[in-house]
């Protein structure tokens, strides 16, 4: 129950902010649900689309800072969620290089998977990010 309320509000947030971006960046009509693409992708967007990538990223930077050493963490030891996210901001404090390395590495093997027909991308990338995320966990934190 607890976590449909945070997801509801993770993606409520997420819409608001979206919205604000739209409204005061976007320089063309806003499209219809059809043509949203050609219009984002248009010349005159540039400044809402450079600014949608920035904040999107934000958000993407923050998600991956609180949950790449918290999830694993609280799966493995006896902990509370405020001390895991903790932990997992500081290793990825510690490790910045690596941690960017291991984001942006998760991020184009997702991409490739979800690109490949029949989610057979998905049935191989899931399991080996898990695996490896396991061991990247283990090796980062004491």
């Amino acid at each position: 129950m607890e976590r449909c309320k945070v997801s509801k509000m993770r993606e409520h947030l997420w819409g608001r902010v979206s919205l604000v971006v739209t409204a005061l960046f976007f320089n063309t009509i806003i499209p219809s649900d059809l043509d949203v693409m050609d219009a984002a992708l248009d010349a005159g967007n540039w400044e809402f689309l450079a600014t949608y990538i920035i904040v999107g990223g934000g958000f993407t930077a923050l998600i991956f800072c609180l949950l790449v050493v918290s999830i694993p963490m609280i799966l493995d030891r006896d902990t509370d969620a405020i001390t895991a996210v903790i932990t997992s901001f500081q290793a990825v404090g510690k490790n910045a290089a690596v941690m960017l390395l291991w984001a942006a590495l998760i991020g184009v093997l997702v991409l490739v998977s979800v690109l490949l027909p029949y989610s057979v991308g998905v049935v191989v990338v899931g399991p080996l990010l898990g695996h490896a995320s396991w061991y990247a966990y283990r090796d980062s934190v004491r």
